[in-house]
Protein backbone atom coordinates (compact mmCIF):
# COMPACT_ATOMS: atom_id res chain seq x y z
CA UNK A 1 0.00 0.00 0.00
CA UNK A 2 1.33 3.15 -1.10
CA UNK A 3 1.90 6.10 1.41
CA UNK A 4 -0.44 8.47 -0.87
CA UNK A 5 -3.54 5.61 -0.71
CA UNK A 6 -2.56 5.56 3.10
CA UNK A 7 -3.08 9.35 3.56
CA UNK A 8 -6.27 9.05 1.58
CA UNK A 9 -7.84 6.45 3.77
CA UNK A 10 -6.57 8.54 7.15
CA UNK A 11 -8.80 11.58 5.63
CA UNK A 12 -11.37 9.50 4.73
CA UNK A 13 -11.67 8.01 8.17
CA UNK A 14 -11.44 11.64 9.79
CA UNK A 15 -10.04 11.48 13.89
CA UNK A 16 -11.25 8.62 15.01
CA UNK A 17 -9.95 9.64 18.86
CA UNK A 18 -12.69 10.16 21.14
CA UNK A 19 -11.59 13.87 22.65
CA UNK A 20 -14.19 13.80 25.10
CA UNK A 21 -15.86 10.53 26.39
CA UNK A 22 -18.07 12.22 29.33
CA UNK A 23 -20.36 14.42 25.90
CA UNK A 24 -19.77 12.24 23.11
CA UNK A 25 -22.97 10.73 21.38
CA UNK A 26 -22.03 7.82 19.38
CA UNK A 27 -23.85 7.86 16.20
CA UNK A 28 -26.55 5.84 15.54
CA UNK A 29 -26.96 4.41 18.34
CA UNK A 30 -29.65 2.91 20.65
CA UNK A 31 -28.87 4.08 23.86
CA UNK A 32 -31.22 5.11 26.65
CA UNK A 33 -34.97 4.84 26.39
CA UNK A 34 -37.67 7.56 26.86
CA UNK A 35 -40.87 7.20 28.50
CA UNK A 36 -43.30 9.96 27.04
CA UNK A 37 -46.12 11.09 29.42
CA UNK A 38 -49.19 10.12 26.79
CA UNK A 39 -51.71 7.76 27.94
CA UNK A 40 -51.70 4.34 27.35
CA UNK A 41 -54.83 2.95 25.18
CA UNK A 42 -57.45 1.00 27.02
CA UNK A 43 -55.61 -2.47 28.11
CA UNK A 44 -52.97 -2.21 25.96
CA UNK A 45 -49.90 -4.38 26.88
CA UNK A 46 -48.33 -4.71 23.31
CA UNK A 47 -45.21 -3.83 24.14
CA UNK A 48 -45.10 -6.19 27.31
CA UNK A 49 -45.90 -8.94 24.65
CA UNK A 50 -43.39 -7.81 22.58
CA UNK A 51 -40.17 -7.44 24.93
CA UNK A 52 -38.51 -10.66 24.79
CA UNK A 53 -36.84 -10.61 28.41
CA UNK A 54 -40.10 -9.22 30.26
CA UNK A 55 -38.25 -5.79 30.92
CA UNK A 56 -41.38 -4.04 30.23
CA UNK A 57 -43.88 -3.51 33.07
CA UNK A 58 -47.32 -1.76 32.96
CA UNK A 59 -48.98 0.95 35.65
CA UNK A 60 -46.97 2.95 35.07
CA UNK A 61 -45.02 1.99 31.88
CA UNK A 62 -41.15 1.20 32.91
CA UNK A 63 -38.93 -0.50 31.59
CA UNK A 64 -35.66 -2.13 33.31
CA UNK A 65 -32.36 -1.60 31.52
CA UNK A 66 -30.92 -4.22 33.08
CA UNK A 67 -33.05 -6.72 31.33
CA UNK A 68 -33.51 -4.53 28.06
CA UNK A 69 -31.85 -6.02 24.59
CA UNK A 70 -32.45 -3.15 23.12
CA UNK A 71 -33.97 -4.78 20.14
CA UNK A 72 -36.66 -2.01 19.53
CA UNK A 73 -39.46 -4.47 19.69
CA UNK A 74 -41.57 -2.39 22.11
CA UNK A 75 -41.44 0.82 19.71
CA UNK A 76 -42.54 -0.84 17.24
CA UNK A 77 -45.33 -2.44 18.76
CA UNK A 78 -46.35 0.31 20.49
CA UNK A 79 -49.49 2.34 18.66
CA UNK A 80 -49.25 5.14 21.01
CA UNK A 81 -45.30 5.97 20.19
CA UNK A 82 -44.69 6.01 23.91
CA UNK A 83 -41.38 4.47 23.56
CA UNK A 84 -38.39 5.95 22.10
CA UNK A 85 -34.64 5.04 22.10
CA UNK A 86 -32.14 7.38 22.50
CA UNK A 87 -28.64 7.99 21.33
CA UNK A 88 -27.76 8.36 25.11
CA UNK A 89 -25.22 6.17 26.10
CA UNK A 90 -24.86 7.60 29.24
CA UNK A 91 -27.11 4.43 31.32
CA UNK A 92 -25.28 3.04 34.44
CA UNK A 93 -26.38 2.13 37.93
CA UNK A 94 -25.22 1.56 41.28
CA UNK A 95 -28.59 -0.74 42.12
CA UNK A 96 -30.58 -2.44 40.30
CA UNK A 97 -33.32 0.00 41.30
CA UNK A 98 -31.11 2.38 39.25
CA UNK A 99 -31.87 1.04 36.18
CA UNK A 100 -35.61 1.04 35.93
CA UNK A 101 -36.75 4.01 34.49
CA UNK A 102 -40.20 5.44 34.38
CA UNK A 103 -41.88 8.36 32.04
CA UNK A 104 -40.13 11.64 33.03
CA UNK A 105 -37.12 9.34 35.17
CA UNK A 106 -34.74 8.94 32.11
CA UNK A 107 -32.09 10.92 34.23
CA UNK A 108 -32.34 8.50 37.04
CA UNK A 109 -29.88 5.96 35.53
CA UNK A 110 -26.77 8.24 35.66
CA UNK A 111 -24.20 6.17 38.27
CA UNK A 112 -23.93 8.33 41.81
CA UNK A 113 -20.56 9.04 42.76
CA UNK A 114 -18.56 6.91 45.17
CA UNK A 115 -16.87 8.98 47.73
CA UNK A 116 -14.84 5.56 48.91
CA UNK A 117 -14.12 4.43 45.39
CA UNK A 118 -12.65 7.46 44.25
CA UNK A 119 -10.29 7.66 47.05
CA UNK A 120 -8.78 4.52 46.65
CA UNK A 121 -9.09 3.79 42.99
CA UNK A 122 -9.35 7.66 41.60
CA UNK A 123 -5.67 7.81 40.60
CA UNK A 124 -5.59 3.80 39.21
CA UNK A 125 -7.70 1.22 38.79
CA UNK A 126 -6.75 -2.03 37.44
CA UNK A 127 -9.58 -4.29 36.31
CA UNK A 128 -9.65 -7.71 34.93
CA UNK A 129 -12.35 -9.04 32.93
CA UNK A 130 -14.13 -12.66 32.79
CA UNK A 131 -16.96 -13.91 30.07
CA UNK A 132 -18.86 -16.10 32.51
CA UNK A 133 -20.45 -17.53 29.38
CA UNK A 134 -21.09 -14.60 26.57
CA UNK A 135 -21.16 -14.29 23.16
CA UNK A 136 -18.43 -12.04 22.91
CA UNK A 137 -20.45 -9.16 22.05
CA UNK A 138 -19.80 -7.03 25.60
CA UNK A 139 -16.27 -8.62 25.57
CA UNK A 140 -15.40 -7.02 21.71
CA UNK A 141 -17.01 -3.37 23.44
CA UNK A 142 -15.10 -4.03 26.54
CA UNK A 143 -11.58 -4.24 24.69
CA UNK A 144 -12.35 -1.36 22.81
CA UNK A 145 -12.47 1.07 26.15
CA UNK A 146 -8.89 0.51 26.00
CA UNK A 147 -8.29 1.40 22.18
CA UNK A 148 -7.06 4.80 20.25
CA UNK A 149 -11.31 6.06 20.22
CA UNK A 150 -11.56 5.37 23.83
CA UNK A 151 -8.36 5.64 25.31
CA UNK A 152 -9.69 4.95 29.20
CA UNK A 153 -5.80 4.56 30.17
CA UNK A 154 -6.09 8.66 29.88
CA UNK A 155 -7.74 8.18 33.33
CA UNK A 156 -5.26 5.95 34.86
CA UNK A 157 -7.90 2.72 34.52
CA UNK A 158 -5.78 -0.13 32.37
CA UNK A 159 -6.90 -3.94 31.93
CA UNK A 160 -4.64 -6.91 33.83
CA UNK A 161 -3.88 -10.18 33.02
CA UNK A 162 -4.62 -11.84 36.62
CA UNK A 163 -6.92 -11.02 39.25
CA UNK A 164 -4.05 -10.81 41.31
CA UNK A 165 -3.30 -7.11 40.28
CA UNK A 166 -6.73 -6.49 39.84
CA UNK A 167 -9.04 -4.33 41.93
CA UNK A 168 -12.18 -4.66 40.18
CA UNK A 169 -13.93 -7.54 38.32
CA UNK A 170 -15.82 -7.00 34.78
CA UNK A 171 -18.31 -9.55 34.64
CA UNK A 172 -20.04 -10.66 31.12
CA UNK A 173 -21.86 -13.21 30.01
CA UNK A 174 -25.17 -14.95 31.28
CA UNK A 175 -22.96 -16.77 34.13
CA UNK A 176 -23.56 -20.20 32.86
CA UNK A 177 -22.65 -23.89 34.99
CA UNK A 178 -19.17 -24.46 33.61
CA UNK A 179 -17.57 -20.75 34.01
CA UNK A 180 -19.71 -21.02 38.05
CA UNK A 181 -15.98 -22.04 39.27
CA UNK A 182 -13.50 -20.16 37.44
CA UNK A 183 -16.05 -16.58 38.34
CA UNK A 184 -15.43 -17.83 42.10
CA UNK A 185 -11.39 -17.96 41.54
CA UNK A 186 -10.76 -15.17 39.78
CA UNK A 187 -12.90 -13.33 42.16
CA UNK A 188 -11.13 -15.04 45.35
CA UNK A 189 -7.19 -14.47 44.19
CA UNK A 190 -8.21 -10.55 43.92
CA UNK A 191 -7.25 -8.56 46.47
CA UNK A 192 -8.93 -6.57 49.22
CA UNK A 193 -10.35 -4.10 48.53
CA UNK A 194 -12.39 -5.29 45.74
CA UNK A 195 -15.82 -4.86 43.93
CA UNK A 196 -17.56 -6.53 40.68
CA UNK A 197 -19.09 -4.65 37.94
CA UNK A 198 -21.80 -6.39 35.62
CA UNK A 199 -21.75 -5.48 32.41
CA UNK A 200 -24.50 -6.07 29.63
CA UNK A 201 -28.04 -7.77 29.85
CA UNK A 202 -26.74 -11.46 30.51
CA UNK A 203 -24.40 -10.60 33.19
CA UNK A 204 -26.88 -8.44 35.07
CA UNK A 205 -30.04 -9.86 34.85
CA UNK A 206 -29.39 -13.23 32.48
CA UNK A 207 -31.00 -11.52 29.85
CA UNK A 208 -32.72 -13.75 27.32
CA UNK A 209 -31.18 -16.76 28.97
CA UNK A 210 -32.69 -16.10 32.31
CA UNK A 211 -33.79 -19.46 33.71
CA UNK A 212 -32.24 -21.97 31.47
CA UNK A 213 -30.65 -25.05 32.35
CA UNK A 214 -27.19 -24.56 31.47
CA UNK A 215 -26.94 -20.60 33.87
CA UNK A 216 -26.00 -21.10 37.72
CA UNK A 217 -25.53 -17.30 38.95
CA UNK A 218 -24.74 -18.10 42.27
CA UNK A 219 -22.26 -16.14 42.63
CA UNK A 220 -24.35 -12.85 42.60
CA UNK A 221 -26.03 -14.22 45.70
CA UNK A 222 -22.94 -13.83 47.56
CA UNK A 223 -21.23 -11.39 45.48
CA UNK A 224 -23.46 -7.83 44.89
CA UNK A 225 -21.88 -5.71 42.00
CA UNK A 226 -20.79 -2.30 43.01
CA UNK A 227 -21.38 -1.30 39.35
CA UNK A 228 -24.09 -2.21 36.89
CA UNK A 229 -23.60 -1.00 33.35
CA UNK A 230 -26.56 -2.55 30.63
CA UNK A 231 -26.67 -2.88 27.13
CA UNK A 232 -26.52 -6.16 24.58
CA UNK A 233 -23.77 -5.50 24.08
CA UNK A 234 -22.74 -2.64 26.26
CA UNK A 235 -21.51 -0.09 24.25
CA UNK A 236 -17.53 1.68 25.02
CA UNK A 237 -18.82 5.04 25.81
CA UNK A 238 -21.13 3.35 28.30
CA UNK A 239 -18.49 1.32 30.04
CA UNK A 240 -16.38 4.65 30.52
CA UNK A 241 -18.80 6.70 31.62
CA UNK A 242 -20.62 4.87 34.21
CA UNK A 243 -17.08 3.47 35.51
CA UNK A 244 -15.82 7.43 35.48
CA UNK A 245 -19.15 8.36 37.37
CA UNK A 246 -18.59 5.89 39.87
CA UNK A 247 -15.12 7.52 40.74
CA UNK A 248 -16.32 11.02 40.37
CA UNK A 249 -14.17 11.92 37.29
CA UNK A 250 -15.71 15.38 36.11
Amino acid sequence: MSIFHALRVRVAQGTQFVADVRTAIPTGFRGRPEIKSTACGPDCEACVAACPTAAIKIDPVSIDLGRCVFCNECVAACPEAKIEFTAQPRMGGTSREDLVITAGAEERTRVRASEAFAKIFGRSLKLRQVSAGGCNGCELELGAIANVNFDIQRYGIEWVASPRHADGLVLSGTLTRTMRDAVRLAWDAMPEPRFLIAVGACAISGGLYDGASGVDRSFLDDVTPALYVPGCPAHPLTVVNAILDLLGVA
